[in-house]
């Protein structure tokens, strides 16, 4: 990331705001995709060959990761437009909320990467 020549106070805390946004939906996301996938490992995997029927709530949590996944993708928007990202930068960090366990790692490195460029502490 490229580090801003000036950096003022106003955009310094709109920066804040949107990193602290962004990480606390990146877990969510990530979590909420963990549960997913365990949801997909019972329902294809395991229940079948028990001749167990799947529960009704497993639904919810594949439409609830959606609109969580939905919300992420704004605050990641949200950041870049704030940090001025390159469009390359953004795409990787939206994917990242849809492959297991990268949305974690890739949030602590947006996070450190932002915090350095902007001073952020």
């Amino acid at each position: 990331m490229t580090v801003p020549q000036t950096v003022t106070p106003d955009r310094k805390r709109r920066v804040e705001g949107a990193l602290k946004r962004y990480s606390v939906m990146a877990y969510i996301t990530g979590i909420f995709l963990l549960l997913l996938c365990l949801e997909m490992i019972l329902k294809y995997l395991i229940f079948p060959p028990l001749d167990i029927d799947s529960p009704s709530w497993f639904t919810v949590v594949a439409i609830v990761h959606g609109w969580i996944y939905m919300a992420y993708c704004l605050t990641c928007l949200d950041l870049g437009v704030k940090a001025r990202w390159e469009p390359a930068k953004w795409v990787t960090t939206i994917l990242a909320g849809v492959i297991p366990v990268l949305s974690f790692i890739l949030e602590k490195r947006r996070r450190e990467e932002v915090a350095e460029a902007f001073g952020i502490s």
